[in-house]
């Protein structure tokens, strides 16, 4: 394989994670500015599509070669503590600015909420807390960190973890009992034992497209029938995911469209915090008047052009500056 295969491939996981963010804001868009009685069905695969591409990078990255120190799980242990520090201190921002409120509709949070959101996964809470995304996330960093080390003694240690998860969550569902947080881990760690595959053997099922075409609309017709139960929610992310990257590296690879939404890849998390908070300034200048017609679109167009332009200003601003930059890698990167 080439080493311009190899940069088109990297640069199509980047536009896998650009393209999420971007559907990301649609859907944030839908919430603040739509009926929030919208079936969601058919965009349920994008939360769980962001943990299972977290874990698929670990394994791609950190993992790929033979683990010979706590190098890889202090570095992902890091990460995950970053990420909990900036969803703690964006929510306590965001409770400051809107004077102790956190919800448009008035709600605050307790430490109930807190302690539900951290621990079984939100219910109602994730109505008054934002960005809970992080927290899956950087679980699934900790799980990754905690495993390196029998990983280093037994590879398929991520496949038999796996595994349990999955029978626990099926035990549990039985009795009625379901926990957001366990379903989007055990997500990422399927994502950990997808990205033990080689890109050329992705990009050799990738290739099949009629096949996919046809999975895909058999998966359409499932939820439309039985909704989103976990095993079908796992295929939509494995097959979002695939369309997603087939549309990558089948794409021009010189478009300028292609091009933004690989840097927004590479700006992910910024790009995640920043439509959110744009979205929600949107929403709160839009208060106290009738947003429809026209004005719905153009809101959208807003949110969807603001951020991209947010992403924009801070690689430009990071490439100038020593000092953004390491601000930067301090906080988001």
């Amino acid at each position: 394989m080439t080493s311009a295969k190899k940069h088109t491939r990297i640069e199509a996981l980047d536009f896998v994670k650009g393209a999420l963010v971007l559907i990301m804001v649609l859907y944030h868009w839908l919430n603040y500015f739509a009926s929030p009685a919208l079936d969601y069905r058919y965009l349920r695969f994008l939360t769980p599509s962001f943990l299972f591409i977290t874990g698929f990078l670990i394994s791609h990255i950190y993992l790929s070669k033979p683990v010979s120190s706590n190098g890889p799980a202090k570095r992902l242990l890091a990460r995950a503590v970053k990420l909990l520090a900036v969803f703690v201190a964006l929510n306590v921002a965001k409770a400051m600015i809107s004077g102790g409120t956190s919800a448009p509709e008035g709600g605050q949070f307790s430490m109930r909420d807190v302690a539900a959101v951290f621990g079984v996964g939100p219910s109602d809470t994730d109505k008054v807390m934002s960005f809970y995304i992080l927290i899956p996330i950087s679980y699934v960093l900790m799980v990754a960190a905690a495993l390196t080390a029998p990983f280093r003694a037994y590879r398929y240690t991520f496949h038999v973890v796996t595994a349990l998860l999955l029978l626990i969550i099926a035990a549990l569902s039985a009795y009625g009992f379901y926990s957001p947080n366990l379903d989007f881990v055990t997500l990422g760690l399927l994502g950990v034992v997808c990205g033990f595959t080689s890109l050329e053997r992705i990009d050799g099922l990738a290739s099949h497209y009629g096949w996919l075409a046809v999975a895909y609309a058999a998966y359409l017709i499932a939820i439309a029938r039985w909704n989103v139960p976990f095993g079908l929610l796992i295929i939509g992310v494995g097959l979002t995911l695939l369309a997603i990257y087939v549309v990558a590296v089948i794409g021009d690879q010189s478009n300028r469209a292609r091009q933004h939404v690989i840097l927004l890849g590479q700006y992910s998390l910024f790009g995640y915090i920043a439509q959110i908070a744009i979205l929600q300034g949107l929403s709160a200048a839009s208060r106290g008047f009738t947003v429809a017609g026209l004005g719905i679109y153009v809101s959208f167009l807003a949110a969807f052009a603001m951020t991209m332009a947010a992403v924009e200003l801070v690689a430009a601003a990071k490439t100038r500056s020593i000092t953004v930059d390491r601000l930067y890698r301090a906080v988001v990167a």
